[in-house]
């Protein structure tokens, strides 16, 4: 009788990898809140070393900056997991869900990229709307990686 075919999951990221993208991932969100008038506004940016806060493009470019080394993370763990799935890896919903809301939180931003050149002009619906779903998608990135970690935990 011969055993069963166990098909490869994709690596793990190891520990210094999770906590390079962790500080990454709160720096995004940092900046993200940045660029709202939240900081000037709640005089968070009048503690000192704080200040640049209350610049919306130096948070603009930290924010471009830190997208940058998050999408290509991003595309590395998706070229591992397209050769799992080539492999015969099955992923589960879980994990398939948090691929939609990555492309969602990266379709978003592009979106804003393009709204904030100056060859594109989007209604002010348009805009709110990108931006809303932009954080929704965002808010739902913790619930969905934590079910899709635990769904391949217990396989």
């Amino acid at each position: 009788m011969t055993k069963p075919k166990s098909f490869p999951t994709p690596p793990a990221p190891s520990p210094w990898q999770c906590r390079v993208m962790g500080g990454v991932i709160f720096g995004l969100v940092f900046t993200g809140l940045a660029q709202m008038p939240l900081f000037k506004r709640y005089y968070l940016a009048d503690i000192p070393g704080f200040a640049w806060t209350a610049d919306f493009y130096a948070s603009h470019r930290i924010h471009y900056i830190l997208a940058a080394v998050l999408l290509a993370w991003l595309m590395f763990r998706a070229m591992l997991t397209l050769g799992a799935i080539y492999r015969g890896w099955r992923p589960p919903l879980a994990f398939l869900f948090k691929g939609g809301i990555w492309m969602g939180i990266i379709f978003t931003g592009l979106a804003r990229v393009i709204k904030n050149s100056p060859d594109f002009f989007f209604s002010p619906t348009t805009t709110m709307a990108i931006d809303w779903a932009h954080l929704l998608f965002m808010m739902l990135l913790a619930p969905a990686a934590w079910i899709a970690r635990r769904s391949l935990a217990s396989k």
